[in-house]
Parts: structure tokens; C-alpha cells; sequence
């Protein structure tokens, strides 16, 4: 059964210059996408978090941290970064903003979406904090495999019992912890 959890929607902001700046953040596929659109001029350099986000830039890519979470990019990229600009969801963790003085632009929002039928399997999947945090509102005893710790902690906060979560955070790490809480 496949019942999504959240939806996405746009938040318009018009063109954005990207020219400034020295490095781009993304951290989404939806973020990737949704700059892209919207871009004018190019970023000296590029950094994504995942490979499926890099290729959702459709661009060229200068880093991609070996750990695809805010604290995978701020162990790789340069301290001293120059001017930033992170590109997300209007309520994205802003520890990269915080850490590199980065400017933040929200470019999507995340809505709940309540399942038409009742969720039933042996097993849900989390692919995203909000996903966890829509989950653990419908107080249900399914266990969920998660994406990663920010998604396992935003699952557990809202109580519910995550079993496996991805060694790497991407669809293969997910798939991966998927097959191994099936075991």
C-alpha cells in the first residue's frame, strides 16, 4: 500500500540570482528542482546532499558529501565558504545557516495529508522528517524504517518505534534497511 504522508507545495519567490554567491547548498530533490526553475546566473560552486539530488540539479555539482546529512556537508565543506546560499524547505533545519552565516530561501513547504483508508502493513517507511512527524500523528503501532537520524528522531519524538534506519541516506540505504527489518 502506498499512502504519502505529506505533500509538497511551491512557494513562489520569483526569479532567484544566484550569480553572488559562492557556494549553493541544496538538500532536497524538491529544493534542487524548485531552484532550478527559478535560477538566474550560476553559483561559483554547487553542493548536494545525495546523488539524487545532484542530478535533480541538472547542473554541474562540485560536492557531494560522503554523508548525505547537514553535518555530512559541514564536515567537507571549506570553513571559510564565502557567501551561501541554502536552498530548502520553508521549515528545513538550519544548522547550515547557523554554522556558515548562510542565506536561507524556502523555496517549498511540506503539507499533511491524512490517508483516505486506514494504513495497514507490516512495515511503514520514512523518507523525511515531516513524513515521521505526519506519521506519529496517526498513532498507529506499524514500525517504520527511516532515511536517516533526523527522520528517526522527528519518528521517535512523535512516538513512534523505528526498527532500521538506512545506513546511507539515500534510496539504496533505504531500500537496504527496508529488506533487513523484513528479515
Amino acid at each position: 500500500m502506498i499512502a504519502p504522508l505529506i505533500e509538497l507545495e511551491p512557494i513562489e519567490t520569483g526569479p532567484i540570482d544566484l550569480s553572488p554567491y559562492d557556494w549553493l547548498l541544496l538538500t532536497s530533490i524538491t529544493a534542487a528542482r524548485e531552484l532550478r526553475r527559478r535560477a538566474e546566473g550560476e553559483p561559483r560552486r554547487v553542493a548536494a546532499i545525495g546523488q539524487a539530488t545532484a542530478e535533480a540539479w541538472g547542473g554541474e555539482v562540485d560536492l557531494v558529501p560522503a554523508v548525505s546529512t547537514q553535518e555530512g556537508f559541514l564536515a567537507e565543506l571549506p570553513r571559510q565558504a564565502g557567501r551561501v546560499l541554502f536552498a530548502g524547505a520553508e521549515d528545513a533545519r538550519r544548522l547550515l545557516a547557523d554554522e556558515l552565516g548562510a542565506e536561507f530561501v524556502a523555496l517549498y513547504r511540506t503539507r499533511t495529508v491524512r490517508p483516505e483508508e486506514p494504513l495497514q502493513g507490516d512495515l511503514v517507511v520514512l523518507a523525511s522528517a515531516s513524513a515521521a512527524q505526519a506519521y506519529g500523528e496517526l498513532e498507529l503501532s506499524i514500525p517504520a524504517v527511516s532515511i536517516g537520524p533526523e527522520t528517526t528522531a522527528a519518528a521517535e519524538e512523535a512516538g513512534a518505534r523505528v526498527v532500521q534506519e538506512a545506513r546511507t541516506h539515500d534510496l539504496d540505504g533505504l531500500v537496504e534497511a527496508v529488506l533487513a527489518a523484513s528479515a
